[in-house]
């Protein structure tokens, strides 16, 4: 019975150091290495610089547009209301005063209809039009370079992707049979980073772009409904006469 006992205390004392070879206690790391946001964009090389620039152009131009088209939304509710006061009493002058003064896109189109008095209705409205053509021009100023920066940014962050991975091939290549998984970091990171920047840039500036065209169209709409009524106004007159 002694004997049996002691057997089976040795083939546990054999089993246990057997487990302790195959399966070696690891020594825990003390410290994680972490990267943040700047890290991972300096490892993007230079074409995270140029996309860092259209971004800046980007954002420009969206809070600039913003405050010029806000500026041009702001009207005074009872504008035409007025204006038909001043044409129906006479006081041609005193509107075209008005309409300075307000300083708004509807007011300028107004304005320009008003000194157009007198002539053939199809040439107020071709002067009306003409200063609404020049207003929507200047609402959209910028808008095209945004449009550029939606569609290029992720062209550009592709670029790099491949300026990468030539990277990091050349490197392997150079590196004969001692190739370390060090050496292709560098291109490895470039090549993802630049991909990532880019989407990110590009869709920033496509979600800008369409909310300023969205904007754009508001002033555009409130424009054209000035003008509608400022012709009717023209027209009232011959039409009591009638």
């Amino acid at each position: 019975m002694n004997t049996l006992l002691i057997l089976a205390q040795v083939a546990t004392q054999t089993v246990d150091s057997l487990n302790d070879m195959t399966n070696p206690v690891l020594t825990p790391v003390s410290s994680e290495t972490k990267m943040n946001m700047l890290d991972m964009a300096m490892k993007g090389g230079w074409i995270m610089i140029v996309l860092a620039l259209l971004s800046v152009a980007c954002f420009y131009i969206l809070f600039e547009r913003i405050y010029v088209i806000r500026k041009a939304k702001k009207e005074d509710p009872r504008f035409m209301d007025r204006i038909k006061d001043y044409i129906q009493s006479g006081e041609i002058k005193s509107a075209i005063n008005y309409c300075q003064m307000t300083d708004t896109p509807a007011a300028r189109m107004i304005e320009k209809g008003i000194s157009r008095m007198g002539r053939p209705i199809q040439d107020v409205q071709a002067a009306i039009e003409n200063v609404g053509n020049l207003e929507v021009s200047n609402l959209e100023r910028g808008l095209p370079i945004m449009a550029t920066i939606a569609g290029g940014a992720p062209m550009i962050g592709f670029l790099g992707t491949v300026t990468g991975m030539v990277r990091a091939f050349w490197e392997m290549a150079n590196a004969g049979n001692n190739i370390d998984i060090t050496l292709l970091s560098g291109g490895i990171y470039e090549a993802m980073i630049t991909t990532v920047g880019g989407l990110i840039v590009g869709i920033i500036a496509m979600f800008a772009y369409n909310y300023l065209v969205t904007l754009v169209d508001g002033v555009v709409n409130k424009m054209e409904a000035k003008t509608i009524a400022f012709l009717d106004l023209l027209n009232e007159p011959a039409q009591k006469q009638s």
